[in-house]
């Protein structure tokens, strides 16, 4: 799943030649930085520039927005039409990344995703700062109509994505990767495995899923310890990743299991993390076998002199805080109901009560105090 792209100034990941350069000229200190800030990046599709002298503001201004009433609820959705980079927050310090999970099974032009994750690399105030964005949110996707976030996908891959994100959203996205989901379980399987801590409800969801799709050998519980800090390989990561819960009934299940995809969402940045952290201190000869394995699994408009900014800054990147923030925010959403408009459209989906409110808290989520 390598770029294919003919573009001279990108990379194919796979390859490493442009870091293994580094690498050789480097003591040991900087090539494990290098390495664990490569899978990073690899992993969330970060990218870097380079520190610029001049710390700018963004500007914020209201974005044109569409009023609409279902059954006596009022939400605020983004015009149809697709917003200028000139209207786009940004600041050259601050570099937003999208990172997709692709599901693509069924040999689909551009696959599915559950996981639209922003990661926004902040040098003013040196941070790594991952927002999640629900995939049944109701939005305008340009040049389609109105429809689920995740639909945006399916109808035009990364790049329609972003086009939807960044004109419902009003924030500028740099950079992405699309990771397909057998890549991130060998990746996981690749470090030994990931200790997560799992209530009873989230193992027995993993239980039921390995069980009901060929991958636990015939038996019903792979994971037989009590609830707290469990050791799960890529395919358990996977489920915990995608679990959202299940009603009793659905899929043919007959246990129920709590969850939504608030909790999903929030066990995808709990995962991120903590796999952030385990590269950090993983061996040399792990992280090398990770960098040569993960490349074909990515698709990305990462370029040659930005692996190269990477490399330079590493040991400044692998010491920056972590700060989680998910879309829509508390208090500015709510559930359609049969009746309303977007229902015959979409089905169940989220509306976002005022535009205006969740673009400037994503603003300030972002950019900080920089936004005025």
């Amino acid at each position: 799943m390598a770029n294919q792209t003919n573009d001279k100034n990108l990379v194919d990941i796979s390859s490493n030649a442009q870091m293994r350069k580094v690498y050789n000229k480097k003591g040991k200190g900087i090539r494990v930085a290098t390495l664990v800030l490569s899978i990073l990046f690899f992993l969330t599709g970060m990218a870097f520039v380079g520190l610029n002298l001049y710390l700018g503001r963004v500007d914020y201004k209201p974005l044109f927005q569409d009023t609409r009433e279902n059954n006596g609820k009022t939400a605020t959705i983004s015009e149809a039409v697709t917003l200028k980079n000139s209207d786009l927050l940004q600041n050259s310090k601050v570099l937003n990344i999208m990172l997709f999970g692709e599901d693509n099974s069924q040999g689909e032009e551009h696959g599915r995703t559950d996981t639209m994750l922003m990661l926004s690399i902040d040098n003013v105030h040196k941070k790594l700062k991952l927002t999640s964005f629900q995939r049944d949110t109701y939005v305008y996707i340009p040049g389609e109509g109105y429809d689920k976030i995740n639909a945006s996908y399916f109808l035009g891959g990364a790049s329609l994505t972003i086009k939807t994100i960044q004109s419902n959203f009003g924030v500028k996205i740099d950079r992405y990767a699309v990771v397909d989901f057998d890549g991130f379980k060998d990746i996981i399987d690749t470090l030994g495995g990931v200790e997560m801590e799992l209530s009873k409800d989230e193992i027995d969801y993993i239980n039921y899923q390995m069980y009901k799709n060929g991958q636990s050998g015939g038996k019903k519980a792979t994971i037989t310890a009590k609830p707290g800090v469990i050791k799960l390989n890529g395919q358990q990561a996977l489920w915990y990743a995608r679990d959202r819960g299940l009603s009793i009934g659905e899929d043919g299940n007959e246990i129920g299991i709590s969850g939504d995809d608030w909790d999903r969402t929030s066990r995808q940045r709990k995962l991120l993390t903590k796999m952030v952290s385990d590269l950090k201190g993983a061996s040399l000869d792990k992280i090398i076998a990770v960098v040569d394995m993960i490349g074909p699994k990515i698709t990305t408009n990462l370029k040659k002199d930005e692996i190269m900014g990477l490399v330079s800054n590493a040991l400044t990147y692998i010491d920056y805080e972590m700060a989680q923030n998910y879309i829509p925010n508390e208090g500015l959403w709510y559930y359609n109901s049969p009746g309303d408009e977007s229902w015959d459209i979409a089905g169940s989906c989220i509306h976002v009560t005022d535009m205006e409110a969740q673009r400037k808290a994503l603003a300030a989520f972002v950019y900080e105090e920089l936004v005025k």
